[in-house]
């Protein structure tokens, strides 16, 4: 049987020699390894006699406990140094100001739409929703839109795909919220088909819309803010009332100047284009067209299931997005939602 004591001390020496962690393992498999010297002599056990098997195994086994526990000794103090040599490596400066975290802001679209719902409910409006994925009939047909209207291309409008990958002609992403007007009227008269007089509708309808355009002040995604009043004896009165008022509230101006310019729109007749003027700041004296708006066509108001002998209304639609713009004298639309953190932090 070798000198075990002189064996253990041979380990020590070696494990303490090892300067990385790779060489330590080297020098682990010289003694503890599958051919290793100390695994030797234990596989050796069985040729000895019984009563020499005994001595031999306790002894081999406290030499075997020797060499472990001096590995890992070695083991700790390297790692230790490893850690030691990173952290020198890596020091933090702490007289260095600490960066925190930048507060978060809402969105200038997002501000925009919030205001415009805020000012709609003074005045009496509910707020409603519909899906961004829309039928053909309620984003045209039902809205009086003849089939050969060039909106119903695909140059103009997103069709989505069947299962084949073919285009599928009857659903789309919606290029409008109208048809929210036409799913809250429809809504409306199934709540009170009880009632002989059915209650006013009022109602905004903002989201996302989706059309074939990018440029400086077109976006392929972009907002809309549509509005319905729909009862009784409403006239273009009412609508030239509310919008004026509105417009005034929101650019925060009583000097404001607004005109309606007739127009043309399948969904109202007569139509026409909202348009402002400021008289200060960068755009005085420029008009500038905000919105579209007419009284409900009676073959809308037939579609959302109202009779028009009986009932009329008005409708406008206009872009936050825009409205934004010139809130904030912002020149391209595309600032919006490129997600520069530079432009947005001008908002907080």
């Amino acid at each position: 049987m070798p000198d075990l004591e002189q064996l253990v001390v041979q380990a020590t020496a070696d494990f303490s020699a090892a300067g990385e962690i790779s060489r330590l393992e080297e020098a682990k498999a010289a003694y503890l390894g599958k051919d290793g010297s100390l695994t030797a002599l234990l596989k050796g056990l069985g040729r000895l006699s019984p009563e020499e098997r005994k001595a031999a195994g306790a002894a081999l086994n406290a030499a075997k406990a020797d060499i472990e526990a001096a590995l890992a000794a070695r083991r700790a103090a390297l790692r230790r140094a490893q850690l030691a040599a990173q952290l020198a490596a890596e020091a933090i400066d702490v007289t260095l100001p600490g960066r925190g975290q930048t507060p978060g802001t809402i969105h200038p679209v997002t501000r925009t739409l919030e205001r415009i719902e805020q000012l709609f409910r003074s005045i009496g409006f509910e707020v409603a929703d519909g899906p961004e994925i829309e039928t053909d009939w309620h984003n045209f047909t039902a809205l009086n839109t003849p089939e050969n209207h060039p909106a119903r291309s695909m140059h103009d409008t997103f069709y989505l795909l069947d299962e084949q990958g073919r285009v599928r002609a009857d659903v789309l992403l919606r290029t409008h919220t109208s048809p929210v007007q036409i799913r809250s009227m429809l809504a409306h008269v199934e709540k009170y088909k009880h009632l002989e007089r059915m209650p006013e509708i009022r109602v905004i309808c903002p989201g996302r819309v989706y059309r074939v355009d990018s440029d400086a002040t077109h976006s392929p995604m972009f907002h809309q803010v549509e509005g319905l009043w729909v009862g009784e004896n409403v006239s273009f009165a009412d609508l030239k009332g509310v919008m004026a008022d509105f417009l005034r509230r929101f650019f925060e101006s009583d000097d404001l100047k607004v005109r309606f310019r007739p127009s043309f729109f399948p969904f109202t007749e007569p139509s026409a284009e909202i348009d402002v003027a400021f008289m200060h700041g960068p755009m005085e004296g420029r008009w500038l067209e905000i919105a579209g708006c007419g009284m409900v066509h009676p073959n809308v108001l037939r579609a959302g299931g109202i009779d028009p002998e009986k009932y009329t209304g008005f409708a406008f639609g206009m872009g936050p997005d825009r409205l934004t713009m010139l809130r904030y004298s912002i020149s391209d639309l595309r600032l919006f939602f490129d997600g520069d953190l530079r432009f947005l932090r001008q908002f907080q």
